[in-house]
């Protein structure tokens, strides 16, 4: 008997709510810091522990450094232990956009900064015999629709005189649409999870540390630099902000970004997988890979549905397409995994990656990766690390953060634009219902003796209130039903049902309101 819609389409609700990366590699467990444990004082404090911190703190600490790394739950639990783990140069349809904006030679640095990144990873699994499900594969950006086929050829003409190995193709032996496609030689995919504990293992010793459950409040720059976290105080001649969106608001990327989830389920097909990577060009950005273990599984990975954070609340829809499109064109087997991941756009499609702010000499940063951390984010450790250390790096030009460029888009305008107009409505907006009307596993925005907070109801019945203002700039909160979480529709922040920081950059969680309250 056919399964009603309704039913097919909450399945996979009920399935594995953790990534595949996380449900198939151990957390590292390294421990908090204890006030007696901390030395007086570090040659570099990293903030965050995922490509992008612990790359740098690898390097850091290979160069001579003493170094501290420093993340607020886990290493490679957030973005980095969320990713579709693509090690690609091929960012859709970017290089002819990069040569009109920035011209040949910065988009070409772009190019080989991304191709670069893939060749260190390659190099370090290599020199270090990592088992982490790395393979050398090609990746496509592609069209479903025929129209758009002079846009591809385009790009080919473009990424060749950039010095990447791509090629025109008519056609692919996948299940979905593939009408015309721009395909990259020499990319690669792995295990990110596996691969971060091993550049993790290399860090602590000889006066370097890694410190989880420790987040950072505030970084006080100065000779040296002091870091306030919610432990203890650790002073340090420069630090790294690598939290995906940075902490600190001095360098304005609020204004120069827009945070975006997108989602993944991995599954498993009758008969054989596809080869190759995939990324769709246009809207619902579809991206599909194997990932084969070295222990013999075969996965399929697919991904998209993109939007930006706070704006869609009925999140478990984003799933249900995405299954639903899967369903449609390949024969599914069992869906074993899904979970959602964020990432933030830079206005003009380039990271920022350099000196925090025009006013920072000692805080650097690393944010605004479009999706595509895995090389922008090893490029980033790279170059952090060799601007610390003063190494030139041919890269770092390129991605310069104090750059003018993000203020002369449109995209800029328009989006700070919409979150000022988000922002002021929502302060006058009479939204509020009663908490009777929040059935268990239900969310909303409640009036506490007519004043707005953000309610949970759990299986249990019991309410949980808070605050329904975001900690970092007072935004109302969305709720968001795949994930159980407050998400902030203006720069990204996150919390789950309790209050608690699920993403940067707030760093403080929402104010509980007593039961007695209500």
């Amino acid at each position: 008997m056919r399964m009603p819609e309704m039913d097919r389409g909450r399945e996979i609700i009920e399935r594995e709510k953790k990534s595949l990366w996380i449900a198939t590699a151990p957390a590292a467990d390294y421990p908090p810091p204890a006030q007696d444990s901390i030395d007086a004082h570090f040659d570099v404090a990293v903030v965050g522990g995922g490509i992008v911190g612990l790359a740098a703190a690898m390097l850091l600490k290979r160069s001579g450094a003493k170094v501290v790394l420093l993340e607020a739950d886990e290493i490679a639990q957030g973005v980095s232990g969320h990713t579709t783990a693509k090690i690609t140069a091929a960012h859709g349809l970017v290089y002819r956009h990069l040569v009109k904006k920035f011209g040949e030679e910065k988009a070409r640095l772009y190019a080989e900064a991304n191709q670069g990144a893939i060749d260190f990873i390659a190099g370090y699994i290599k020199e270090n015999a990592l088992s982490c499900d790395f393979r050398r594969t090609f990746a496509c950006t592609y069209t479903p629709e025929a129209k758009d086929q002079r846009e591809i050829e385009m790009e080919v003409e473009t990424a060749a005189a950039l010095g990447l190995s791509v090629s025109f193709r008519e056609s692919a032996d996948v299940p979905f649409p593939f009408k015309k496609g721009i395909c990259y030689e020499n990319q690669a995919f792995f295990h990110p999870r596996k691969y971060l504990r091993a550049l993790a293992q290399e860090i602590p010793g000889t006066g370097s540390r890694i410190y989880e459950r420790s987040r950072v409040m505030h970084v006080r720059e100065g000779g040296p630099c002091e870091i306030d976290t919610d432990r203890v105080k650790i002073k340090a001649d420069k630090v790294v902000i690598a939290t995906n969106f940075p902490i600190l608001n001095r360098g304005l990327f609020f204004a120069k970004m827009i945070p975006r989830r997108s989602y993944v389920i991995a599954f498993t097909v009758k008969g054989e997988a596809i080869n190759g990577m995939y990324y769709s060009a246009a809207p619902p950005f579809h991206t599909f890979r194997n990932h084969e273990t070295d222990d013999g599984q075969t996965f399929v990975l697919a991904g998209g549905e993109d939007h930006v954070t706070g704006y869609v609340t009925d999140t478990r829809e984003r799933f249900r397409r995405l299954e639903l499109f899967v369903k449609a064109h390949f024969q599914v087997r069992s869906i074993d995994y899904r979970w959602s991941t964020q990432d933030n756009d830079s206005m003009d499609k380039v990271p920022f990656i350099g000196l925090h702010s025009r006013f920072s000499k000692r805080i650097f940063t690393a944010a605004g990766f479009g999706g595509w951390g895995m090389t922008n984010g090893t490029a980033a450790g790279i170059i952090l690390s060799d601007m610390i250390t003063g190494k030139e790096n041919p890269w770092s030009s390129a991605f310069d953060p104090m750059r003018t460029n993000p203020y002369r888009t449109g995209r800029f305008y328009s989006r700070n634009l919409h979150v000022a107009n988000t922002f002021i409505k929502n302060i006058f907006s009479a939204d509020g219902k009663s908490a009777d009307e929040l059935v268990p596993g239900d969310a909303g925005i409640i009036k506490i003796k007519g004043k707005k907070a953000a309610a949970f109801r759990d299986e249990t019945g019991k309410i949980h209130t808070l605050s329904d203002r975001c900690t970092h700039m007072y935004c109302k909160l969305e709720w968001n039903n795949a994930e159980r979480s407050w998400d902030c529709p203006c720069h990204g922040s996150r919390f789950d049902a309790g209050g608690k920081i699920l993403h940067a950059p707030a760093v403080t969680n929402l104010k509980h309101i007593d039961s007695d309250e209500q």
